[in-house]
C-alpha cells in the first residue's frame, strides 16, 4: 500500500500522521508539498491537521485552493480514499469534497482535550476495524470544529449513513454535555456520498500507540492498510 500526506505551510500534524501510517503500513509514506501539482501513484491521500496558511480568512479556505488540491479532487473522483483530519476536514469542506462547514466553537475558545466518540458507520475503509456504536477515545485540538449543514444536507447524512462518528459520553450517550464545540447533532466526522472521503475533527494519529497514552486511533490506520493493501 502507498500513501501520501499533503503538507501545507502551517501543517503541524503531518509528521504525526506519517509516523502512524508507516507504523501500520510497514513502509515509507510520501510527503507532498501543497504547491506541487501532481501526486505519485497512491492508494490513500491524507490531509493532516494544523493551521494551513495560519487559518487566514477562514480555517482551510486558502488551503482548499492550493495547487495540489486539484489533483486531490481528481483522485477522489476516481475513488482514491482521502482522509482529512482537523484542519484537513476544514480544507475538504472548503474544497467541496465534503458537505457542510466548520464554524468557530460555540464557546469561542480553542479546545484541546481527549473526547469520547461513538462510531456511527463502520462499513467504510476508514472505520472497518471498529464496531457500530463502539465508543473510542481520541484527542481534539481546534478552534473551528463546530460542524454545521443545512437541514436537507443533515437529513441526507442521516439517511445515507454518512455520519462516521459523534461526540458522546464515556458510556456512549449523545448528550449536549459531551459536545465540545457545539457541532450540530454532535457530529465529529462525515463521509462523502460514496464513502471514500472522510473528514473528522479528532486526531487518530495522536492516540495510535500505547506510548502516546492510548491506541484507539490505530484501528483506523490498520483498517486502511487491510482494505487497500490487497
Amino acid at each position: 500500500m502507498k500513501a501520501a500526506v499533503i503538507v501545507f505551510p502551517g501543517s503541524n500534524c503531518d509528521r504525526d500522521v506519517k509516523v502512524a501510517l508507516e507504523q501500520s503500513i510497514g513502509g515509507p509514506v510520501s510527503m507532498v508539498w501543497h504547491r506541487d501539482t501532481d501526486l505519485p501513484p497512491v492508494d490513500l491521500i491524507v490531509i493532516p491537521g494544523g493551521f494551513s496558511y495560519g487559518d487566514y480568512l477562514r480555517s482551510g479556505a486558502m488551503g482548499a485552493h492550493s495547487p495540489i488540491m486539484k489533483e486531490v479532487a481528481a483522485r477522489a473522483r476516481r475513488g482514491v480514499p482521502v482522509l482529512g483530519i482537523c484542519n484537513g476536514f476544514q480544507i475538504l469542506t472548503e474544497a467541496g469534497l465534503l458537505p457542510g462547514v466548520l464554524m468557530p466553537n460555540a464557546g469561542l475558545k480553542f479546545v484541546c482535550k481527549d473526547v469520547y466518540l461513538r462510531i456511527g458507520q463502520a462499513n467504510t475503509v476508514f472505520t472497518r476495524l471498529y464496531r457500530p456504536d463502539q465508543v473510542i477515545r481520541l484527542p481534539i485540538a481546534h478552534h473551528d470544529g463546530n460542524y454545521f449543514a443545512d437541514a436537507e444536507t443533515c437529513k441526507a447524512l442521516e439517511d445515507e449513513g454518512r455520519i462516521a462518528m459523534r461526540y458522546c459520553s464515556p458510556d456512549g450517550e449523545i448528550t449536549e454535555d459531551a459536545n465540545p464545540n457545539g457541532s450540530l447533532g454532535n457530529i465529529a466526522g462525515v463521509l462523502s456520498a460514496n464513502r471514500t472521503v472522510l473528514g473528522l475533527m479528532p486526531h487518530p494519529e495522536r492516540l495510535a500507540e500505547a506510548a502516546l497514552g492510548g491506541a484507539d486511533g490505530r484501528a483506523m490506520f490498520d483498517g486502511l492498510v487491510e482494505a487497500l493493501a490487497a
